[in-house]
């Protein structure tokens, strides 16, 4: 039910991107209190990217889930920088994240909906 779409213009060697999407997508089962196996991470590379006027290294994220608490975006932004920080070298101030808690009806998996 969570997806987390990482899109970056920094090119990521196969080990190093194995390392982000396993330490990402624990890292969202945990901060949303959801079972990791309903988690998927999906890692887009975007050669063409600019922020501030400059190509320098950064990265826009999308969180999506089903009853996404908005009173802690605040406290999520800080963990998804993190994690851009830790595993890409990234820094917090050329990280966007957009936020969306998508309704139950609208979320589809395993021929249902959740």
């Amino acid at each position: 039910m969570p997806l987390l779409r990482i899109t970056t213009n920094q090119t990521v060697d196969e080990d190093r991107l194995k390392e982000l999407l396993t330490t990402a997508s624990a890292t969202v089962a945990e901060m949303l209190g959801k079972p990791e196996r309903y988690v998927m991470v999906d890692y887009v590379h975007s050669p063409h990217m600019i922020f501030n006027g400059t190509t320098a290294t950064t990265a826009y994220l999308e969180l999506k889930s089903i009853g996404l608490p908005g009173d802690r975006t605040g406290d999520f932004s800080k963990l998804l920088c993190l994690l851009m920080q830790q595993q890409l070298h990234i820094p917090e101030d050329r990280v966007y994240i957009e936020f969306s808690s998508a309704e139950r009806h609208l979320w589809g998996w395993n021929s249902a909906t959740f």
